[in-house]
């Protein structure tokens, strides 16, 4: 999720990981987004146009998100499932994590690397039973090796062109959902999921979302998709609940200090270790899986580390930015944005590991202009993540 106004890089529109041309999708909630004001003509993102915008100052929507709840279309995630005796073998050898251990309901972030070690892939594994799966994945590798792995083995692998994703974030979202749904909403913890109805549709609740904030995702078939958008607004309309753009949730992950494959992976062989990714890594992992040798080698030898900036700045500074310590250039803006609910000019920046200490004082070059910054905490918002894990 790239535009300009947050200084990102995601300006024409193209997948920067696969130039091969594929068809366009479309959400069928593009009406909803055309009546809020988005003109549905500018960047698109896994071949779906994108409601960057609506009719309102975005700041409100990152009020709402905040202090009371916002509802998105995330339905231009790619969605794919995997099935079938092999499923789970054929898994385990795609990513870094122990697919073996992850229990229905259940869903992980994993890392997803090359024969080098390198990331070629942000990927969450979601687990509806002992042989099915579902693929929450980006931009990168995941459609052409899942292939090659799944020759010659009993596996079903099909992208879901009919799911629908809403996205309920903020403070009030479980006040919002859990008196229509028969499941105890209240006691799914973080990261796992739930097939039940909402407002008598089928559904699949899962708890999570990309705000920083608690939050939940509604995946539903197409069909019912305008029907759930209209009436958890309107369920959500005494808590101030409104329908939120996409350059709002971007406000709301950089704040969040959230990575998005590949802008915080700009150097094209970046390892999971230099953004701090060893959450995603199960390093005791006694199956293989590609680049396994690779990537545990590279551990503890890392060229750059993820970091934030806090920086003297009125505006977000350039993505691609350079960082310098003195004359020495010592790092990169990945991202960055300007947080009006924070009042703060904030950057995702790669930079020397001897550098990254909270405090370092840097000078970060945007356009024509040099501004002063600090190594700052990361999440720059809520920095022990209690909004989304408590």
């Amino acid at each position: 999720m790239r535009i300009g106004v947050t200084g990102g890089h995601f300006q024409n529109g193209l997948n920067p990981m696969n130039s091969e041309a594929r068809p366009m999708r479309q959400s069928i909630l593009n009406s909803r987004h055309r009546q809020l004001g988005s003109k549905l003509d500018g960047d698109t993102w896994n071949d779906m146009p994108i409601p960057w915008s609506y009719d309102r100052d975005p700041f409100e929507e990152v009020v709402a998100t905040r202090t009371r709840a916002a509802l998105y279309d995330v339905s231009a995630l790619n969605i794919v499932n995997v099935s079938g005796p092999e499923a789970e073998a054929v898994l385990d050898r795609l990513v870094t994590i122990d697919v073996t251990k992850l229990k229905p309901g259940h869903a992980r972030l994993a890392g997803e690397v090359n024969e080098a070690g390198a990331l070629v892939d942000d990927i969450m594994v979601i687990r509806d039973a002992a042989d099915r799966f579902r693929l929450s994945h980006g931009s990168g590798a995941t459609p052409k090796t899942l292939a090659l792995l799944a020759e010659g083995r009993q596996v079903s692998i099909a992208r879901d062109l009919d799911v629908h994703i809403l996205s309920l974030q903020g403070p009030a979202s479980l006040a919002v959902l859990a008196p229509h749904t028969p499941f105890d909403l209240a006691s799914l913890p973080y990261f796992q999921h739930t097939p039940t109805t909402l407002f008598g549709k089928p559904v699949t609740l899962g708890r999570g979302g990309y705000s920083g904030e608690r939050g939940y995702e509604v995946y539903c078939a197409a069909a019912d998709a305008e029907f759930l958008w209209d009436t958890i607004l309107e369920a959500g309309q005494p808590q101030g609940v409104i329908p939120a753009s996409w350059n709002t949730l971007e406000s709301t992950r950089v704040e969040g200090a959230l990575l998005f494959f590949p802008f915080e992976m700009p150097e094209g062989d970046t390892t999971p270790w230099e953004v701090n990714m060893h959450w995603a890594v199960d390093v005791d992992k006694p199956g293989d899986y590609i680049g396994k040798a690779a990537v545990l080698q590279l551990k503890g030898r890392e060229r750059v580390k993820q970091a934030g900036l806090l920086v003297t700045a009125p505006e977000a500074v350039a993505a691609g930015a350079p960082v310098f310590d003195g004359d020495q250039q010592v790092g990169v803006v990945t991202t960055a944005n300007y947080s009006r609910y924070l009042m703060q000019s904030l950057a995702m920046v790669h930079l020397l590991p001897t550098h990254t200490a909270v405090g370092t004082k840097l000078t970060v070059k945007s356009g024509d202009k040099a501004y002063t910054a600090h190594v700052s905490k990361t999440p720059f918002y809520d920095p022990l993540r209690q909004r989304t894990h408590g």
